[in-house]
């Protein structure tokens, strides 16, 4: 770890919407405000409620309720409400109305615009429609859409009718799309036309009648055209223009009751068939608000662009989050490095970006171009810079903070999950945050860290839990039951599991990577991340993953794999075995290493690193639907060749 911290300034903390929620309890620091946080719960979100106005039709009688045990709590007792009241309905004013909602850039570089009235509008329209065919309270309604205004509007519509949202993954094949549509149960789809990415249509309708054929459910699809042309037309079709133009006067957003299922957030995995998270209208409202407002420090005249895809939790985060809090939203469709890999900068520049969520493999791409066009470009407006996903490596967080952003903004890297509706663990701009660290654990959330008997562990890897429940923990597995129980119960009785490695280091957190993914070399537990931060040390290399494969001697050892620079053109493999080992000890040298193109890597930039194992050894790869180059698993095939275990 590195000397590296982001330092606040007196008017950093000064108007920081975090030091306004705490001073308006009477609280003066941080620290004060995350210990009450988490010694009573029920305070804590209360507080959230009612600092950022959050509307509720029927006032709660209580706001958790732990009586069936930790694992089903009830959240906001006795209430009725819907999440658009938040999110649109009162941002309905003279003041505000006007105010640009939605911005959304095109790969080509189009721009589209809605205000808050136009957003309101289209999306009652898009309700009205969505009634007319028979879609109603409870109903799953599946989006294949890519990031454009069709998909927050639809998100708006489907609930403003008490229906479920089920965003897809937008690069899914058919098979993938079909088993979460299949689970689901929806009754309709939206899907667009088509994207470009890359400049290369994607024809996302065609994917899609190729999965509606195994899924009788489904009895309409709604096709946006995105990027026109001819596109197949079925019996089930109905175009998005129509649906906007019924003729059924749009009436206000259903009141449900706070618990009542929002959408289901579909998580991949390499083994069984994926897993429907469970999310509701006042559990993902109050969470995501708070993430937006106190981590992200974004109010009413912020501009949040985060480039995810609405497949990912960070995809409904991004939407509801922002406009709970009245501000802007960017939307961007296609690659970041298109057409040069400029394009993040011009993006902030032209949009004039407050808030910008990257992930660690996109920073390291833009640095190891060696670039420094960013300088061109007029970043001021940058307030906050955020991150999720995976591990940071110094090199690349230290080239963000303090080469592209000149040390004036903070990185906000934060961790949780699908089934956590938002965050564990975060820094707040207010604190100090060294290199590459989470901070501490996000407020309202009562994590920690453990070994294996479930006892509290500092200075050591251990398991990361949570003791207490929050408003957007899923309320099950769609389904499944028992599936939930046993994925996030059952491992420490009484604590919610959450599958990551974690350390405490002198009060800073770090997320080590997936537990199901950590090694154990010689009877030592070792993270990927350890091995991945030493190899990206080295000049020639701009990423890297490690794994552990079987091993007669040490029980696994270490396989790694690495991609050069632009520049590179020499195999230093051996150079690198011999780091690790200097770094990291001689029984954790990795004893077979390879230079490849690529890794494969979900859209959101994560490297999937049991995929990359399960291509080293020849097994089963699993679930690759997410995978944004699934060619890489078989480059990682190919580069292990005959090698076997000793």
């Amino acid at each position: 770890m590195t000397d590296y911290e982001w330092q606040p300034t007196a008017d950093y903390i000064e108007n920081a919407n975090v030091t306004r929620l705490g001073r308006s309890n009477g609280l003066e620091t941080l620290p004060e405000l995350r210990a009450r946080s988490v010694a009573d719960i029920g305070w804590y979100w209360n507080a959230v409620v009612t600092d950022l106005g959050l509307p509720f039709r029927t006032p709660y009688e209580e706001v958790v309720d732990v009586s069936a045990g930790i694992e089903r709590p009830e959240w906001f007792t006795g209430s009725t409400m819907n999440i658009v009241d938040a999110c649109l309905t009162r941002w309905q004013t003279p003041q505000h109305a006007e105010k640009v909602a939605v911005a959304h850039e095109a790969e080509d570089g189009t721009v589209t615009k809605l205000t808050y009235r136009e957003l309101a509008e289209k999306a009652a329209a898009i309700a009205a429609g969505l009634s007319s065919l028979g879609v109603k309270r409870g109903d799953p309604v599946a989006l294949f859409l890519p990031m454009i205004p069709e998909a927050v509007i639809a998100c708006y519509a489907i609930a403003s009718l008490g229906a479920i949202i089920v965003p897809l993954f937008s690069g899914f094949a058919p098979s993938a799309i079909a088993a979460r549509i299949h689970d689901a149960g929806a009754v309709a789809v939206i899907v667009a036309d088509g994207t470009l990415r890359r400049h290369r249509r994607v024809e996302m309708k065609r994917l899609l009648d190729e999965a509606v054929a195994s899924c009788p459910s489904v009895q309409h699809v709604i096709v946006v055209e995105n990027v026109g042309g001819e596109t197949p037309a079925s019996t089930l079709d109905i175009a998005w223009n129509t649906l906007l133009e019924t003729s059924t006067p749009p009436g206000e957003a259903l009141g449900v009751s706070a618990t009542e299922t929002l959408l289901l957030a579909y998580t991949s995995g390499t083994t069984g068939k994926p897993k429907g998270a469970i999310h509701t209208h006042a559990g993902f409202l109050v969470k995501t608000a708070s993430e937006v407002a106190y981590s992200f420090d974004v109010g009413p005249d912020g501009v949040f662009c985060w480039i995810t895809d609405m497949g990912w939790i960070m995809g409904p985060l991004s939407i509801f989050g922002t406009h709970a809090n009245g501000a802007t939203l960017v939307l961007y469709e296609g690659s970041p490095d298109v057409p040069d890999i400029d394009r993040l900068w011009a993006l902030v520049q032209a949009h004039r970006v407050t808030m910008l969520g990257v992930s660690p493999t996109l920073i390291r791409t833009l640095r190891a171009a060696n670039s420094t066009t960013y300088a061109d470009y007029d970043l001021s407006s940058v307030h906050v810079l955020g991150s999720t996903g995976e591990p940071w490596d110094p090199s690349a967080y230290e080239w963000l903070a303090v080469e592209v952003f000149g040390d004036r903004v903070p990185i906000i890297n934060f961790s949780g999950g699908t089934e956590v509706g938002g965050s564990f663990l975060a820094p707040y701009p207010v604190e100090s945050i060294r290199s590459c660290s989470l901070g501490g654990p996000s407020l309202g959330m009562d994590v920690d860290v453990v070994d294996a008997n479930g006892d509290s562990v500092r200075g050591e890897v251990g398991e990361l839990v949570c003791r207490q429940p929050w408003p957007a923990m899923t309320r099950g597995i769609w389904k499944d039951d028992a599936r939930y129980l046993d994925a996030y119960w059952n491992t420490f009785p009484g604590l919610w599991h959450h599958g990551d490695f974690a350390l405490v280091d002198d009060g800073q957190w770090f997320i080590l990577g997936r537990s199901d993914d950590v090694m154990n070399v010689a009877g030592k537990r070792l993270a990927p991340a350890e091995v991945e931060s030493v190899l990206i040390t080295h000049p020639a290399v701009v990423e890297a993953a490690a794994v552990g494969v079987p091993d007669s001697t040490k029980g696994e050892t270490v396989w790694a794999f690495w991609v050069p620079r632009a520049s590179s053109t020499e195999d230093v493999s051996d150079e690198l075995r011999a780091l690790v080992a200097s770094e990291l000890g001689k029984p954790f040298a990795p004893s077979l290493v390879r230079r490849v193109s690529q890794l494969p890597k979900t859209r959101s930039q994560k490297i999937m690193r049991r995929a990359v194992r399960a291509a080293a050894l020849n097994l089963p790869q699993g679930d690759l639907s997410g995978a944004e180059n699934p060619d890489a698993v078989d480059e990682i095939a190919r580069a292990v060749g005959s090698q076997t275990t000793k």
